[in-house]
């Protein structure tokens, strides 16, 4: 802020020869500005491709990694998750195990039983194959590109086990909300969110995509879950608490791992 303060100050000058030079030190600044922050966004995707990579045996001993598969046992059931290091979206976060925990060891707090549950951003499926074998209707919801291995693995796991059959449907946040999810058609009791924050360039559709299925008047409960690793984290979580009425039920300090419950403000 300190360098754009002066930057302005230059450009503010009347001589004409000054003015050229502010302009010229103006696009310098600019220029570095958007050097550092496109320093930080390739920082920040060195250390996402990094904890992809290193991601072994962070949780519980019966958690364990192996070739593209990794293994829970969660609400009474084994469970297996097929994962690929190709997009983030198929691997498993610290977010989504340590929800996956809380909603399993506080169901008197967060009871899912015949509840509509959504969940945005799912990758690999496994909060959502989690909340439909504590009795949730469940709809799995991320990209196109992204249904295929979720489908598997909500089918894989939940079938013969679970109330609900989950569902599965694409969303892109921020687009066609209101066609493809028109309220009060689609609504929903809770909203899961695991890790679905990071360094990318959708943090604005993606607050948008929570207000949308968490607005005044829903009466639904929404339940976040984030490992904080950047600076865009920080103000997204900042953005977060002023858009809704918040709580933070959870902090996982080994993890770096806090979860929120938010509703809308009425």
């Amino acid at each position: 802020m300190d360098r754009l303060s002066k930057v302005h100050q230059l450009v503010r000058q009347k001589n004409p020869g000054d003015q050229r030079e502010a302009n010229d030190n103006f696009q310098d600044g600019k220029l570095q500005v958007n050097q550092e922050i496109t320093d930080e966004a390739l920082t920040d995707q060195k250390v996402m491709a990094g904890e992809a990579l290193d991601r072994r045996n962070i949780w519980e001993p019966s958690v364990y990694y192996a070739l593209g598969k990794e293994s829970f046992y969660f609400a009474g059931h084994d469970i297996s998750i097929r994962e690929s290091i190709d997009t983030y979206g198929a691997l498993i976060w610290p977010g989504a195990v340590a929800l996956c925990q809380f909603l399993e060891n506080n169901q008197h707090q967060v009871n899912l039983m015949d509840k509509a549950v959504l969940e945005i951003g799912a990758g690999t499926g496994l909060l959502s194959v989690v909340a439909s074998l504590l009795g949730a209707w469940v709809t799995a919801t991320d990209l196109p590109d992204i249904l295929s291995n979720l489908t598997f693995n909500l089918l894989r796991n939940t079938k013969g086990r679970s109330r609900y059959t989950p569902q599965v449907a694409a969303l892109t946040w921020g687009q066609d909300l209101e066609r493809d999810f028109p309220y009060p058609c689609y609504h929903y009791d809770y909203v899961l969110a695991a890790d679905v924050v990071y360094h990318h360039d959708c943090l604005e559709e993606l607050l948008r995509t929570m207000r949308h299925f968490c607005r005044p008047g829903s009466q639904t409960t929404l339940l976040w879950a984030n490992k904080i690793r950047f600076q865009s984290d920080l103000r997204f979580t900042k953005c977060f608490k002023s858009s809704f009425n918040t709580t933070l039920l959870a902090e996982l300090p080994q993890q770096e791992v806090s979860i929120y419950k938010a509703t809308a403000k009425e």
